[in-house]
């Protein structure tokens, strides 16, 4: 299938140039405008060397600068490598050396970080702006190099052509890349839009290096439909926008619309055009769906579960309103059923297909699971197997399809709607002299859906304090990856074969126990 992410550009072209495209603070650009600079910013890429196949580093809060350049480095015949914004140096670097990018596009707030890497590509200020005073004056502006060139014709790359490297969670301690192509977005998002058809204008608040803002922008893209940016989530902000620009639609995980309804100028009068709300990234508690739909009556909810690795959307649940809910109830928190173009089954430890009600691994076929994992054959062999991705997490398929997630099997802790490996937080802890034994996990929390939770046993004769230990971590991690909580015990609960059953240790966490050294 050659199918090229850019044709939406061509279509909303030659069908409605004039209609908003973007609209980013002050910033409003049409499609004619938008084509044109992205063709010309794909020209400047060429300037730069970057040719077919050449990966694109991004570092950059979300803005229209950071949609044309995943868009011109598309038209470029490249390949987009957007980095986390929360990642600590040491996760950039370890990114940068695998991908080996061409060139690295930061906008003015982290350009300093970029240029503070050890080892680091060319490096272009994404956008307009003066450089930071602590920035090297001689980094060239996309701006000023962009006013320099004429458009480039777009070479149409795409179909099976890798199209991005989006970086997850590593068991390894270090993030691994899932290769998506361009066929891999598309039929992600063709399927999911023939499913559940857009309704106009969406806020793109979930940050583009996360495979669901991705998928939201894409979505926007191929539609030829509208799309407010927001550089961040910031709940006042969100709902300002939602109502200045008559917003439709807004994916967010269950913490964003958590504090969305919490926000003290929160109310649903101002957001008439508001009419569908997706969730996803993380379990949506009921309670919290259920005032959700109370709160904004006139607005339909999805869920949408998938991963990175299924290009986002590997089953759809809903939409319920608060009007029809009451039919769905045994349904309604269920990550839902195959998407179109996908299959879901659950599958037993010797891969077979397990009977309706059995728990097993979540496992998803179809065109939109990833290539691979750059650069890591063994990993890509782990979970595609015989066609199908293996999850790694556990759930039940009912007898009309809907699969219910009961648990996460690689340990994965979702906090906020960020995946935080336990291994990965555990590694950097037993690094700590004083730290025996380690073993980390997630507890319920009201606002982030997890709080990263770590338990450790001190070395004989060793002392130290929870707050040394989390100083410690600090220094290595993100911030979301650090433990809000590190618990010093006596012991961790074992099995007779030594290994620490995480299920008891959850149970112990969650209850007071006095005498311990939290």
């Amino acid at each position: 299938m050659h199918i090229y992410l850019t044709q939406g550009l061509h279509r909303a072209l030659q069908q409605h140039p004039q209609r908003m495209a973007t609209i980013c603070g002050e910033r409003r650009q049409d499609w004619r405008t938008l084509v044109n600079r992205v063709a010309r910013l794909a020209a400047v890429l060429r300037t730069q060397n970057v040719q077919p196949g050449d990966r694109v580093a991004l570092l950059a809060h979300n803005s229209d600068y950071c949609v044309e350049a995943f868009l011109a480095t598309w038209w470029a015949g490249g390949v987009v490598c957007p980095l986390n914004t929360r990642w600590s140096s040491a996760e950039m670097q370890h990114a940068l050396r695998d991908v080996q990018p061409r060139l690295l596009l930061a906008d003015a707030a982290l350009l300093p970080g970029a240029q503070a890497l050890p080892e680091h590509p060319p490096v272009l200020l994404l956008g307009q702006g003066a450089n930071p005073v602590n920035a090297n004056a001689d980094i060239a502006s996309t701006e000023v190099l962009l006013a320099a060139v004429q458009p480039m014709e777009d070479p149409r790359q795409g179909g099976d052509a890798l199209a991005i490297v989006l970086f997850t969670g590593g068991t390894t301690g270090f993030p691994k890349g899932v290769m998506l192509s361009h066929a891999n977005l598309w039929s992600a998002t063709v399927a999911r839009l023939a499913q559940m058809p857009g309704t106009g204008t969406s806020l793109l608040a979930t940050p583009l290096f996360h495979v669901a803002g991705l998928g939201r922008l894409v979505g926007q893209i191929v539609q030829g439909s509208s799309c407010v940016i927001e550089t961040q989530f910031r709940p006042a902000q969100v709902l300002q926008a939602i109502a200045e620009h008559g917003v439709s639609e807004i994916m967010l995980v269950p913490s964003m619309l958590q504090m969305l309804l919490d926000a003290p100028d929160f109310d649903a009068a101002r957001l008439p055009s508001l009419k569908r709300i997706v969730h996803g990234a993380a379990p949506m508690p009921q309670a919290l769906l259920l005032r959700a739909m109370q709160a904004l009556p006139q607005v339909e909810f999805a869920s949408a579960y998938g991963m990175t690795e299924t290009a986002a959307t590997a089953s759809l649940n809903g939409p319920y309103t608060l009007a029809n809910h009451g039919l769905h109830l045994a349904h309604l928190t269920s990550v839902g059923r195959a998407s179109w173009g996908s299959e879901l089954r659950i599958a037993g430890p010797h891969e077979q297909a397990l009977p309706l009600g059995e728990v097993g691994e979540i496992c998803v076929r179809g065109p939109s699971v990833m290539q691979g994992y750059w650069r890591q054959p063994e990993a890509t062999a782990a979970v595609l197997r015989d066609g199908w991705m293996h999850t790694g997490d556990g759930g039940w398929m009912d007898e009309s399809g809907h699969v219910h997630l009961v648990d996460r099997l690689k340990d994965m802790i979702i906090s906020g709607g960020e995946n935080v490996y336990s291994l990965e937080v555990e590694s950097v802890l037993m690094r700590h002299p004083a730290v025996a034994l380690c073993a980390v996990v997630g507890l319920p929390d009201a606002q982030w859906g997890e709080a990263v939770h770590a338990a450790v046993v001190l070395r004989p004769e060793q002392a130290c304090t929870s707050e040394a230990l989390r100083e410690h971590a600090r220094a290595q991690l993100s911030g979301f990856k650090c433990p809000r909580v590190v618990h010093v015990l006596d012991a961790l609960p074992l099995s007779p074969t030594g290994k620490i059953l995480k299920n008891r240790l959850r149970e112990q966490l969650a209850r007071p126990m006095p005498g311990h050294n939290p």
